[in-house]
């Protein structure tokens, strides 16, 4: 059971007082009965909720795939830029996104307020592939591809996991990392005499991006999706 003024509050409907003027007002029922108590306790699960005129089924996590585009912010807010929460219609509370993908990268951005299954992707411990599509300047050495498969020194002593590399034609790589350093992709391919010119993310785990969807579009997570993601 939960009470009414959490439930609308959880979903984004605003501040306490806000959530209270809407219940007052009597814009939102149970079962087809119009509610005015905030303190009201109901079934989330089985009982019809109705705010404003609209049917609300009541989801405790939310799990978003966002196509992100270049100029956005991987953030809940900034005070220069559009964030990735801007691109969504979806008032959650709570909702952030899963890792970090830099302004000029594209790609597969997964947004949730589920905070366990956030740190288990994220977690060093867990080694979860992250897949890129990679443009670079200059194509790479068969020694640079060899670095790269057993673990590639960054900025002269930081060493970088051992990752999988794809070449694609001579300026165009997929690349498998399972860590997050700070611009690793960028910094990896300097390290092979090359520079990106184009990155987009297409995989994190066993989540792929909807080849569907155009930038700055999103969805949520199918059942079977959420599911593979979280093995």
């Amino acid at each position: 059971m939960m009470r009414l003024d959490k439930c609308l509050s959880h979903l984004g409907y605003g501040s306490r007082k806000d959530v209270k003027k809407i219940i007052r007002s009597g814009e939102v029922s149970i079962n087809g009965i119009v509610c005015k108590k905030e303190d009201t306790k109901f079934d989330e699960n089985k009982d019809e909720l109705m705010i404003q005129g609209v049917e609300i089924v009541y989801q405790k996590f939310v799990y978003i795939m966002l196509n992100k585009p270049q100029g956005v912010i991987s953030a809940t807010e900034d005070g220069l830029h559009e964030t990735v929460l801007n691109c969504i219609q979806d008032t959650t509370k709570g909702l952030f996104p899963v890792g970090r993908l830099d302004i000029d990268t594209e790609g597969l951005c997964l947004i949730t307020n589920d905070g366990q299954l956030a740190h288990e992707l994220l977690s060093p411990k867990k080694h979860v592939d992250k897949t890129y599509y990679v443009e670079i300047s200059n194509p790479l050495t068969k020694e640079a591809l060899q670095e790269i498969e057993k673990g590639i020194t960054i900025d002269g002593d930081e060493k970088c996991k051992p990752a999988k590399v794809k070449q694609l034609d001579d300026h165009a790589i997929e690349l498998t990392i399972t860590e997050g350093k700070f611009h690793q992709v960028k910094r990896m391919m300097i390290a092979c005499q090359s520079e990106v010119t184009y990155l987009k993310r297409i995989s994190m785990g066993n989540l792929k991006l909807d080849e569907e969807l155009e930038l700055g579009q999103w969805r949520y997570l199918t059942d079977v999706e959420l599911e593979n993601l979280r093995q």
